[in-house]
């Protein structure tokens, strides 16, 4: 689960970690009231999670609070394109409204779950204020690291080797390495997948603030906090993947024209991957699960269909856990309520693939089945080609 910047700060300020003065503002006169409290000048962040806001217009310097109150109204109600958008853009419904400061240097510092080491790596650079990506791929030794052991967590001489290594010294590189380990405790307290600050400030009077903000949390962990569900933004989401999440279902939208229904998520990418491999384009990652009921199965096809970029679907279940004549039952009622109007592909192995094909064969229906994964990707690309069902 991803939430705002303004959110994010919000919890960073109840760990005791620095952020500037501001406000969240939903109009313009909001914004107006915020920037005269600062003071008169400051900075209006339009709040949408997607990187790249500055580069697309949606940070901008303000002198005074009319003016805060101009730009805010530009970009309230207004879709807001960045590289991470795509071309239709995310819908501006809030502002963040910051006083400005005077800026020393720029500096990068996040932490994600790592896999390899078991544990949680902590990644600060002096090259803060750009993307990290880039930065990573040019020049990897800019990119300093270090790792959060299991039951040891971050020890403190780990915090003062990352700050004296981003060139800090005195009671700044003490004010950093406080702000590190706070950083940490908020990433463990919270069950998170992904903090980040960039850019982390150092003002010319050597104070340590977090200018920005970006807080994702592991999904898997969200029934230990409650209190994080009031922060998600539901417009920020792809409805599919609202509507998946409440029928136990894991989607994910993609670009391609074919729909994918699979169970088991390694399968699920082997069969995108092998979709690829013949040619087409997969429209969605679905997993149905490895328990999967009659009732999960059609609303996935639903979900599926509802997106009108889907040409064709391929059904691919490897029956285990699941029956495959439970799934294809599910396929037979859906496509008897959904009127379906795309070709669909369906691939049975497995539990009860017998009397699942024998469903799919005897139901009067025009799908198309198919032997093996290699046979399934090469009739549902051609079947998304030419469009007959």
């Amino acid at each position: 689960m991803k939430i705002h910047e303004y959110q994010a700060k919000e919890l960073l300020r109840g760990y005791g970690i620095p952020v500037p003065d501001g406000g969240v503002a939903r109009t313009g006169a909001e914004a107006f009231e915020i920037a005269r409290n600062l003071g008169g000048k400051a900075v209006v962040k339009a709040q949408i999670q997607a990187g790249g806001r500055g580069k697309g217009g949606g940070v901008k310097l303000v002198e005074n609070p009319g003016e805060a109150e101009r730009v805010a109204d530009g970009l309230i109600g207004t879709p807001l394109i960045t590289h991470q958008t795509g071309p239709e853009g995310k819908t501006v419904n809030q502002v963040l409204v910051e006083g400005t400061l005077a800026i020393e240097r720029e500096l990068y510092l996040g932490m994600v779950v790592d896999r390899a080491s078991e544990g949680i790596a902590v990644m600060a650079s002096t090259e803060g204020g750009v993307e990290i990506e880039k930065v990573a791929e040019e020049d990897p030794g800019k990119i300093l690291k270090e790792y959060a052991a299991p039951g040891l967590g971050l020890m403190p001489y780990q915090a003062r080797k990352l700050a004296y290594s981003l060139g800090l010294t005195g009671q700044t590189a003490s004010e950093a390495a406080s702000f590190i380990s706070k950083l940490y405790r908020l990433f463990v307290d919270m069950d998170c997948s992904l903090v980040e600050v960039n850019p982390l400030v150092v003002t010319r009077d050597q104070t340590v603030i977090a200018l920005d903000a970006k807080i994702n949390f592991d999904d898997n962990a969200l029934s230990r906090h409650p209190e994080l569900a009031d922060l998600r933004d539901l417009s920020e989401e792809e409805p599919r993947e609202i509507e998946a999440s409440q029928y136990g279902l894991s989607y994910i939208k993609l670009d391609g024209s074919v729909g994918c229904m699979v169970n088991g998520a390694g399968l699920a990418m082997a069969t995108m991957d092998i979709i690829k491999l013949a040619g087409g384009e997969p429209a969605n990652f679905l997993d149905v699960g490895g328990g999967a009921k009659e009732e999960a199965v059609t609303s996935a096809l639903g979900i599926i269909l509802s997106d009108e970029n889907v040409k064709a679907v391929l059904v691919n279940i490897f029956g285990g856990i699941v029956r495959c004549d439970i799934v294809a039952q599910g396929i037979v009622n859906a496509a008897k309520n959904l009127n379906i109007q795309v070709p669909v592909v369906v691939r049975l192995e497995g539990t009860n693939a017998d009397e699942g094909l024998r469903l799919i064969e005897g139901s009067g229906m025009n799908f198309i089945t198919a032997k093996g994964l290699k046979d399934a990707a090469e009739r549902v690309v051609a079947a998304a080609g030419s469009g007959e069902v």
